[in-house]
């Protein structure tokens, strides 16, 4: 009895794993934006993980996107004005600050012209942080950080939306400005220190009527729900979706079915062998054995009916 329910039992934690492990392969819920954030602001400071803020203010924000002279060289000035003659160094807007993509560490002639082919992060095409081949089209600039990253994981964005996605990446991989945010700056990195890193922005005041323009043109597309839509957080939930995928627990839909028509037969299997034995147990078995007084007077019958048929 203990084999019959082991087994029963063994059979049943099999059919549970592959669920969890199918249930483990799921991607991050997919809700709207006005489901997820509700207000622009929400938006403009949840969804970077708090790279940007949400400014009022506008004279003292900057600018994600412009046409023409770049608007955030006087802005970086006050910053920079406000600082001791030791501190300019570190916010020098003819230095790139971010290190990821970003021309390291190098100082950036004035203008810097870029290729032709510089087209996709126009604004910034005289003076960036950025090289032209990082940027030259909309997909590259999506494809740069992984599949993880792509900001389309939920279905295809209207155009007007997807725009808003370009701009926000050619503003972070080009802006020099940018480098005044960032979170871990050059003073206090430790590069010793597993939680620092040289990419990650804080707090960059973004005009309130960018984020505005931006909510209303995606406010009915759908994005990752998950951890209150932060992009990063969805990143790493994406990631370990597509590692399951691609590892040796991806499972096609067909062989899911497969495994899982075998869970319940032999499940059921399992369960009938532990039934019938209940009912040997009882002393009341589903199939009655002959006795041999049966037995013998079939056996008889049917040797003497075989006889009177002979010639």
């Amino acid at each position: 009895m203990y084999t019959i329910k082991s087994k029963t039992l063994f059979v049943g934690a099999i059919c549970l794993l592959l669920a969890a492990t199918v249930s483990a392969q799921d991607e991050p819920e997919c809700k709207t934006f006005k489901e997820i954030y509700g207000t622009a602001k929400i938006m403009a400071e949840e969804m970077w993980n708090g790279a940007f803020t949400y400014e009022t203010n506008e004279a003292l924000a900057f600018d994600m996107w412009f046409v023409g002279a770049n608007p955030n060289d006087a802005k970086a000035a006050v910053v920079n004005n406000s600082l001791s003659a030791g501190d300019k160094y570190m916010y020098d807007t003819n230095i790139c600050h971010l290190n990821y993509f970003h021309k390291e560490n190098v100082e950036i002639e004035l203008p810097e012209h870029e290729p032709e082919t510089f087209t996709e992060c126009l604004p910034w095409a005289e003076r960036a942080c950025c090289a032209s081949d990082t940027v030259e089209t909309a997909d590259k600039l999506k494809e740069g950080y992984g599949e993880e990253f792509h900001w389309d994981r939920c279905g295809p964005l209207s155009r007007a939306c997807e725009a808003f996605f370009v701009q926000e990446a050619c503003f972070y991989e080009c802006e020099p400005t940018a480098g005044l945010y960032r979170k871990y700056q050059k003073h206090e990195f430790d590069p010793n220190n597993p939680d620092h890193n040289e990419w990650q922005m804080y707090g960059m005041p973004i005009k309130a009527s960018y984020w505005d323009a931006w909510f209303a043109a995606c406010a009915n597309e759908k994005f990752c729900a998950h951890d209150g839509g932060d992009f990063f957080s969805c990143a790493a939930k994406y990631e370990l979706a597509d590692a399951a995928d691609g590892g040796s627990s991806k499972l096609g839909a067909g062989a899911i079915a497969g495994i899982a028509v075998a869970c319940v037969f032999g499940v059921a299997a399992s369960a009938f062998a532990l039934f019938m034995y209940r009912r040997e147990r009882a002393g009341e078995p589903v199939f009655q054995p002959l006795n041999r007084d049966q037995a013998r007077t079939g056996a008889a019958g049917q040797e003497t009916q075989y006889s009177a048929e002979q010639p």
